[in-house]
C-alpha cells in the first residue's frame, strides 16, 4: 500500500488499492486452491496489489488517472516502475496481465503503443494473477463486484477463439477458487 501511494493519490489511489486487494484475495483463494508455497502465495499477493501500478501515468480520469499515456500502456508502464523500485519479478506481472496477454502478433495487429513482443503469463503465479484480475473492473461503483465467469467470456471473446480457449484452461484450472 505504501509504494501504490507514491504513484497515486486520492480517488486513484483509492480506486488502484480497492481494486488490487479484490485481485489479490482472489488470486490467494486459486494460489491456495492449487497448493503453492507459501512464499509463492505472498508474492502473489504483494503482486496482485501492484499489477496496476502504471495506471498512475495513463489519461483515464473516470478511474482518478491523470496521466497522459494511452490505457492499453499501464502494463509496461507498471514494469518500469516497479523495475525501478528493485521488484522485477513483480515488474514481469504488470506487464504480462493485460487479458490473458498479448503476443507479438496481436499488438501489430491490432497496431497497439506497444513494443512488439510477446507479453503473456508464463508462470503460474503470473496466470494466477491475470485470471483473477479478469474478474474485478476499475469502474468506482464496481470495484468489489466480482464478473461471472459467462461474462468474462463474453468479454473476451471480441479477442479471439485464442484468447477464450487461454481463458476456459484457466477456468478448469482454477475456477473451484470461484465457488
Amino acid at each position: 500500500m505504501a509504494l501504490l501511494g507514491r504513484y497515486f493519490e486520492g480517488e486513484g489511489l483509492e480506486i488502484a488499492a480497492t481494486h488490487g486487494r479484490a485481485v489479490a484475495e482472489l488470486a490467494l483463494a486459486v494460489g491456495r486452491e492449487v497448493a503453492l508455497a507459501p512464499d509463492e502465495c505472498a508474492f502473489i499477493q504483494e503482486a496482485a496489489m501492484l499489477h496496476d501500478i502504471g495506471v498512475c501515468r495513463v489519461a483515464a480520469p473516470g478511474i482518478g488517472a491523470l496521466g497522459v499515456h494511452p490505457y492499453i500502456m499501464h502494463g509496461i508502464l507498471g514494469r518500469e516502475i516497479l523495475e525501478r523500485e528493485g521488484l522485477p519479478r513483480h515488474a514481469l506481472v504488470c506487464e504480462r496481465h493485460i487479458g490473458v496477454g498479448l503476443t507479438a502478433r496481436d499488438i501489430a495487429d491490432q497496431k497497439l503503443p506497444l513494443p512488439p513482443r510477446d507479453m503473456v503469463p508464463r508462470t503460474t503465479a503470473e496466470e494466477i494473477i491475470c485470471f483473477a484480475d479478469l474478474f474485478f473492473s476499475k469502474n468506482p461503483g464496481r470495484l468489489t463486484l466480482r464478473t461471472p465467469p459467462e461474462r468474462v467470456r463474453e468479454k473476451l471473446s471480441g479477442f479471439g477463439q485464442d484468447k477464450l480457449q487461454i481463458f476456459d484452461a484457466w477456468l478448469e484450472r482454477f475456477g473451484a477458487a470461484l465457488h
